[in-house]
């Protein structure tokens, strides 16, 4: 066996810890959510012409128009979503499944939607290559939550933003306690916020909001893709 059989493991292992390090330096220090990003490697959810760009901080296009969110914002999004081991996620906006595989590897189950087949697709194999069988790809319009009717999550991942307000329909999945954390327009930018379910005294849900700072993130469409 040669040196150079040596080479493509060692500088993968490398760029790992780069990747590590520079996620430390942008302000992530939760312990749990760096071993998540460790343990989901990037470079398979990336396009493949694209690899040597999948650990740079950057977003990265994906097929059907679509966008590989930058590993800091992704990393910023799942450290105010909170996620606990024995909390089943409900992932709004799969793309190419590197998130899903991130919340996978803190949550007890994640359901995620994607309104694309073909990414749906594409990402139940990447996440099965990798044995996350506890993640669930499903193809559908997941701001309609009409795909995980009369299910409950701890808590929601918007992939995206949107234009209004969080529809009805995705805080309803909110078990009491929950959270959603996603991005609305406001003052023309997406602002990323955390929306908690709380109880009133009459038993009734409540929900309150927490703008967390500006972020960037495409937005989400309502609906099925009739094609791809």
């Amino acid at each position: 066996m040669s040196a150079g059989d040596f080479q493509q493991p060692d500088r993968a292992a490398e760029e790992t810890v780069a990747f590590l390090l520079a996620l430390r330096e942008r302000g992530i220090r939760d312990t749990a959510l760096l071993r998540a990003m460790e343990m989901a490697p990037r470079p398979l959810f990336a396009p493949r012409r694209l690899g040597d760009l999948a650990r740079a901080d950057i977003s990265l296009p994906l097929s059907c128009g679509q966008t590989m969110t930058a590993p800091r914002i992704i990393a910023t999004m799942v450290a105010a979503l909170k996620v606990l081991p024995e909390h089943r996620v409900f992932e709004v906006g799969t793309g190419s499944g590197y998130q899903s595989a991130v919340l996978g590897r803190l949550a007890a189950q994640v359901v995620s939607v994607e309104r694309y087949r073909t990414l749906a697709l594409a990402a139940a194999e990447r996440l099965a290559t990798i044995g996350l069988s506890q993640v669930l790809v499903l193809p559908g319009d997941g701001l309609s939550a009409e795909t995980v009717a009369g299910q409950r999550f701890d808590r929601i991942m918007l992939n995206g933003s949107v234009a209004g307000e969080i529809p009805v329909s995705l805080l309803a999945r909110l078990d009491p306690g929950g959270l959603l954390v996603g991005a609305q327009m406001h003052g023309g930018e997406p602002q990323l916020v955390r929306v908690t379910r709380q109880e009133t005294e009459e038993g009734e849900p409540a929900f309150v909001r927490e703008i967390l700072g500006t972020i960037r993130l495409p937005p989400l469409a309502h609906g099925v893709a009739r094609v791809l």
